[in-house]
């Protein structure tokens, strides 16, 4: 366990906001140039603070790329409580769709999120079964029960595995933003702005889901 987290009562709000900048640029620079490509000289350099915060807060690279992906699974999480727990949302198909919304907003203001994700799934590796293990799956389980209930309420085909849909919401949801210099070039169109984000949530909800009821909340 790095140093850090067992001084962490310590840490005042100076401490952690290096912290946090230090996290957020590993993001950055691993999303950009992969694990090995990245180094800790430069993430120092993108967070502004003395490369020795590295290894006092994270002893070492492979640490350093764990806490960042934690903090980002953090996040999503962050993102979607609202809607989990948002006593509005009192049937199943008004939660699915809020949450294949929130989860749109997430990835496209978290481009280096889902380069990382996408770079790191894409080869066998101990950094791929370590993200699965303690951070895909949990989620993947959850969107599967989701979308199951979905299948039995009739709102999706039954005779399709969930796998399917997951990955049709996964590609759905992210590639726009992970190509977003390819759309910007092809198109004109920038992923980024907010009322293109709104629009895009509204299309996935929409072909997953087909249009809301009146009476469906936004």
């Amino acid at each position: 366990m790095p140093r850090a987290t067992a001084q962490a009562a310590s840490h005042g709000p100076r401490d952690d906001d290096k912290r946090e900048r230090i996290l957020a640029a590993a993001l950055e620079a691993f999303s950009a140039q992969g694990f090995d490509g990245a180094t800790t000289r430069e993430i120092a350099t993108r967070a502004g603070v003395n490369l020795g915060l590295i290894q006092y807060y994270f002893e070492g690279k492979e640490n350093l790329w764990r806490a960042a992906v934690e903090r980002a699974f953090e996040q999503i999480r962050e993102s979607l409580a609202p809607v989990l727990s948002d006593p509005s949302l009192t049937d199943e198909d008004a939660r699915t769709r809020s949450v294949i919304r929130a989860w749109v907003r997430f990835v496209a203001t978290r481009p280096e999120f889902v380069h990382l994700m996408h770079d790191e799934g894409r080869r066998d590796s101990p950094r791929m079964r370590w993200l699965v293990d303690n951070h895909v799956r949990p989620l993947y389980d959850g969107i599967c029960g989701m979308l199951t209930r979905a299948q039995e309420q009739g709102r999706l085909p039954a005779d399709i595995d969930v796998v399917h849909f997951h990955y049709i919401v996964v590609g759905a949801t992210s590639l726009i933003f992970h190509q977003g210099e390819e759309c910007k070039r092809l198109t004109g169109v920038n992923p980024a702005d907010e009322a293109v984000i709104e629009q895009h949530a509204t299309a996935v909800e929409t072909l997953l889901l087909g249009p809301p009821s009146k009476e469906t909340p936004r």
